[in-house]
């Protein structure tokens, strides 16, 4: 029976909430388009991304119009190409970037993502040459994104990994330089990277995934930051029941989405990610939810705490909804990306190492952070490795996307534009970690990695 009330509340939420369906992710193997010559690897690749997801923009926008749900992106990921590319040079690999922007062209999408090395307790040669070419690839495309895994909780840290990120990123960073070092807001470091994620720059097609799956990611904040103020003067635990509740709702729309998309394409459904991925948008912000639980400020003594609450209960609604949670499903803080954490910044209430705390309960990490544009190598790295530990040693997900805007100082900020915002530049302490980070090796896996 059509429940009248719920309707009228999804279309509020839509309307009056910001609610969207942030992404349609397809995730399509490559294993099958493996091959020895390089021009023909691409070829096939090619291929059977333009077959394969064909359709993939066209289902999305008619999934749109018929239940009024704004689908903002549709994407398309895939095997880690450092897998698929083998032992190709690094020149090779650069002909794949350029093939997975050609595709991703062809088929209109607005992001693809996989060019990735799954590199945490070692390195092959193909993942060697991937990560050699990786800001040349970065800033030749425009819609290729990539991802490096450099640590987990059963592996460890691979802190030579880690060298060569900071190394990356600072070239990707020169390379686009005019354009504010734009490619490194398509370059993210992981540790305990999830397979099935459909946010970038993050996703790729798992190793263990299906030939193809529809993983869909539903965004938020708005809708949760108005059940916090209907919610009034309540005790925390009536308040996270609030967010339960509504985070039951919001993947409920997903999972509608999702199982449409799925039975239009013929596809496979994989996962529904409920992440509160904030937009630029007044009112779109998880800083603004924790200031609504009653911080007076995003970065304010308690942030942390209240983040956590938040997350949890986020997770527990969106499981209780669908029986495919996946991803990253919790609560995102990217910068550049959230109003109130743009603003935090720059009342200065918010610093580097106040985030650093607050991704030990989140549900990525250091995310779309600008720090100036001469920061060294060796400071980047540290940061990489700090941010990494957390997740290793609490077994959970966090990443570092980290952008040194060329020529850019502390106080002033970057505009990217779109869902990727503006960056205010943050100071960072620059003592020297480089002694610590040439010792290289790897970290080694904490001892409760040792489960099985």
């Amino acid at each position: 029976m059509i429940n009248t009330h719920d309707i009228l509340e999804t279309i509020n939420m839509i309307r009056e909430e910001n609610l969207d369906i942030r992404t349609i992710t397809m995730g399509i193997s490559l294993w099958d388009c493996v091959s020895e010559d390089a021009n023909r690897l691409c070829d096939k690749i090619y291929d059977k991304l333009t077959k394969r997801a064909e359709h993939l923009v066209k289902t999305g926008e008619d999934i749109e119009a018929m239940y009024g749900i704004p689908i903002v992106n549709k994407r398309v990921s895939v095997t880690p190409i450092s897998l698929v590319g083998g032992a190709a040079s690094p020149e090779g690999y650069l002909k794949i970037a350029h093939t997975l922007q050609r595709a991703a062209d062809a088929l209109g999408i607005n992001f693809i993502g996989g060019f990735s090395a799954l590199v945490q307790k070692g390195m092959t040669v193909g993942a060697q040459n991937l990560i050699s070419i990786l800001p040349e690839a970065l800033a030749q495309t425009r819609n290729v994104c990539s991802s490096v895994n450099v640590a987990s909780t059963k592996a460890g840290i691979n802190m030579d990994a880690i060298a060569m990120m900071g190394s990356a990123i600072k070239r990707a960073a020169y390379l686009t330089k005019d354009e504010n070092s734009i490619a490194c807001a398509k370059l993210v470091v992981f540790a305990n990277v999830p397979e099935d994620n459909p946010f970038m720059a993050g996703a790729f097609c798992g190793v263990g995934e299906p030939e193809a799956a529809i993983n869909v990611g539903v965004s938020g904040p708005g809708v949760v930051a108005s059940a916090i103020r209907r919610a009034g003067d309540c005790n925390l635990s009536e308040l996270a029941d609030v967010i339960k509740k509504t985070a039951f709702k919001i993947t409920r729309v997903g999972q509608l989405v999702a199982n449409e998309a799925a039975k239009r394409l013929d596809t496979p459904f994989g996962i529904v990610d409920l992440s509160l991925a904030p937009t630029p948008a007044v009112g779109d912000s998880v800083a603004y939810i924790l200031e609504g639980m009653g911080l007076e400020s995003c970065g304010a003594h308690g942030t942390t705490a209240a983040l956590a609450m938040l997350n949890d209960a986020v997770k527990k609604g969106g499981v209780m909804a669908s029986s495919h949670v996946g991803g990253l499903s919790g609560a995102f803080i990217p910068v550049s990306e959230d109003a109130g954490m743009i603003a935090a910044v720059e009342r200065g209430a918010l610093t580097l190492e106040k985030l650093e705390a607050m991704t030990a309960v989140c549900s990525v990490g250091l995310d779309m952070i600008a720090v100036p544009g001469d920061t060294t190598e060796d400071v980047i790295n540290g940061i990489i490795a700090d941010e990494i530990s957390i997740g290793v040693v609490n077994t959970k997900t966090t990443a570092v996307r980290l952008i040194p805007a060329y020529g850019k100082k502390a106080g002033e900020s970057v505009e990217f534009g779109g869902l990727l915002g503006t960056a205010p530049i943050m100071e960072i302490n620059n003592y020297s970690p480089a002694k610590f980070i040439r010792r290289g090796g790897r970290i080694p896996a904490p001892i409760h990695s040792l489960k099985n």
